[in-house]
């Protein structure tokens, strides 16, 4: 509906619809995934498996079971050939290929070629990834800016916040910044990424914040 509570396009022609992004909303319709402008216009016909929303020009779709982009004309502006990939972040998109992760920029050109273990995308300038059971954190050019502790385990979802990442040793939650230096000690239960320059912690049955000296 619009603003005014208008019904702009019926609901009685697609299984599900997704929210609009970049002027498209995703449809799914017997199975298969297309996109819609905002008149309900047809732009991309449903066949994909799978559509994720547009995002500066691309949307991630899956194919055959593999992982590709198309662009907002449907045209595959990076087929589908990727056992697994992530939307992008800071300009490159995480993938997988042979059991193997590296990344690509939006024209589909490996800028890190597949060769880790486990990778996840980046943020602020770095990413963690995994390398012969080893994990450290890389720039945007493969470089290995720095590596972590031997124990610590930084978790799928964690990445780079306000220039600190959580990382866990020991069951407990601390954090390091970009070097891979230990800025907060890990001794707590849980905690959240840094936003607005503080994180949400819990010690035991109660939470509380600190800032990023750890105080």
């Amino acid at each position: 509906i619009d603003k005014s509570g208008k019904e702009v396009i019926k609901p009685d022609k697609y299984d599900d619809l997704g929210n609009f992004s970049d002027g498209l909303a995703s449809v799914k319709l017997n199975r298969k995934y297309g996109f819609i402008d905002k008149s309900g216009k047809e732009v991309v016909k449903p066949k994909f498996d799978y559509a994720s929303e547009f995002s500066d020009g691309l949307a991630l779709v899956k194919l055959d079971g593999k992982w590709g982009f198309i662009d907002k004309s449907g045209k595959e502006v990076i087929k589908p050939k990727y056992d697994r990939s992530e939307g992008y972040s800071d300009g490159l998109a995480c993938v997988k290929l042979d059991g193997k992760y590296g990344y690509i920029d939006k024209s589909g050109n490996e800028v890190i070629k597949p060769k880790y273990d486990y990778a996840i995308s980046f943020k602020e300038g770095l990413a963690k990834v995994t390398f012969d059971g080893k994990e450290s954190f890389i720039d945007k050019s493969g470089k290995e800016v720095s590596k972590l502790k031997i124990g610590e385990q930084p978790d799928d979802s964690r990445k780079f916040s306000d220039g600190l990442a959580k990382v866990k040793l020991n069951g407990k939650c601390g954090f390091v910044d970009e070097a891979g230096k230990e800025v907060i000690k890990p001794k707590y239960d849980e905690a959240g990424d840094f936003s607005d320059g503080l994180a949400k912690v819990k010690i035991g049955d109660n939470y509380g914040f600190i800032d990023k000296t750890g105080k």
